[in-house]
C-alpha cells in the first residue's frame, strides 16, 4: 500500500475514489474524467497537480465514495473535479500550491486542508443549487494557493458563503466585476410591487446588513432630509465581501446569471 504521506492515494482507496470523481460528470461534465486521471493516474496525464494537494483530494474522494445518496456522490465528485480544474489554471497563472504546512498531515494523518476539503465537499453534497458546486470546488483550489489565508479565515469564509442565497452570491459577483461590466446607474426601487423584485432587493439589503457590501443601509428618520436612493453602481465589496468573492472565485459566475439577477431587480429603464 502506498503511504498517503508521500503525496499519493492509498492503492486500496484509488478505485473507489476515482469512480467518485468520475461520477461528478452530470454536474462537472467530461472534465470529471480528466480530473480523475490527474488525481489517480498522473502518469497518464500531461497535466499534474501538486502531489500533496492531490493526496488530500484523493483522501476526501475515498471517504465520499460510499455515500448512500446517489446525487450527493455526483455533487461530491464534481466539487473535487472543479478543484482540480482551478488548481491547474492557477498553476498556469504562476500561483503555486502553498508550502506553509496547510497541506501537510500531522502525526494523525490529517492536514488542515483535509478539514477544509471535507467541509467544502459536505456543503457541495447538501446544496440543491448545483451551480454552487463549481464554486465550492474552486474554494479548495483557491485555499491551496493562498498562503495569506489561514485555516480559521478559510472556514469562516466557507461558513459565511453557506449563509447566503444563490442570488446574493451573484450580486457579489456583479459588484466584484464592476470594472469590466459597469453596474446600472438607475436607483433601486424603493417599494417594488412584484415579489421577484422585492426578494431581489431584500437580498441586496441583507448583504449590506451583513457587512459584505458598502454602503451600509441607512434608515431615514421621520422629518429628516430625503435620502438619495441607492444605485447598484454605488455598491462596493467590503473586506468580508472580498473574502467570499475570492474564495468562491465568483469572477467565474456566468454573465447570464448576473443579467438575470439585474433583471429581477426590475430597474427603471434609462
Amino acid at each position: 500500500m502506498t503511504d498517503i504521506l508521500d503525496g499519493s492515494a492509498p492503492d486500496s482507496a484509488a478505485p473507489e475514489g476515482r469512480t467518485l470523481v468520475e461520477t461528478g460528470e452530470p454536474v462537472a461534465g467530461s472534465m470529471s474524467r480528466s480530473a480523475a486521471t490527474i488525481l489517480f493516474d498522473p502518469g497518464a496525464s500531461r497535466v499534474t497537480v501538486d502531489a500533496r494537494l492531490a493526496a488530500c483530494l484523493c483522501r476526501v474522494a475515498a471517504d465520499s465514495a460510499l455515500l448512500p445518496v446517489p446525487r450527493e456522490r455526483v455533487r461530491a465528485g464534481a466539487a473535487l473535479a472543479f478543484a482540480v480544474e482551478l488548481t491547474v489554471t492557477r498553476a498556469s497563472q504562476g500561483r503555486p500550491v502553498r508550502t506553509d504546512g496547510f497541506l501537510d498531515p500531522d502525526v494523525g494523518g490529517r492536514a488542515p486542508a483535509d478539514e477544509l476539503a471535507e467541509a467544502a465537499v459536505l456543503a457541495a453534497r447538501q446544496t440543491p443549487e448545483e451551480w454552487r458546486v463549481r464554486h465550492l470546488g474552486y474554494l479548495l483550489a483557491e485555499a491551496a494557493v493562498s498562503a495569506d489565508l489561514d485555516a480559521g479565515v478559510l472556514h469562516a469564509g466557507l461558513r459565511l458563503a453557506g449563509e447566503l442565497t444563490g442570488r446574493q452570491l451573484v450580486v457579489l459577483a456583479a459588484v466584484g466585476r464592476r470594472e469590466r461590466t459597469p453596474l446600472p446607474m438607475a436607483p433601486l426601487p424603493a417599494d417594488p410591487r412584484g415579489w421577484t423584485a422585492w426578494g431581489a432587493l431584500q437580498d441586496v439589503a441583507d448583504l449590506q446588513r451583513r457587512g459584505l457590501l458598502d454602503p451600509p443601509p441607512v434608515a431615514s428618520r421621520p422629518g429628516g432630509p430625503v435620502l438619495p436612493r441607492l444605485r447598484m453602481a454605488d455598491l462596493r465589496l467590503t473586506r468580508r465581501g472580498v473574502l467570499v468573492h475570492r474564495l468562491l472565485a465568483l469572477d467565474f459566475v456566468r454573465d447570464e446569471a448576473v443579467a438575470a439577477m439585474l433583471a429581477a431587480l426590475d430597474l427603471p429603464r434609462s
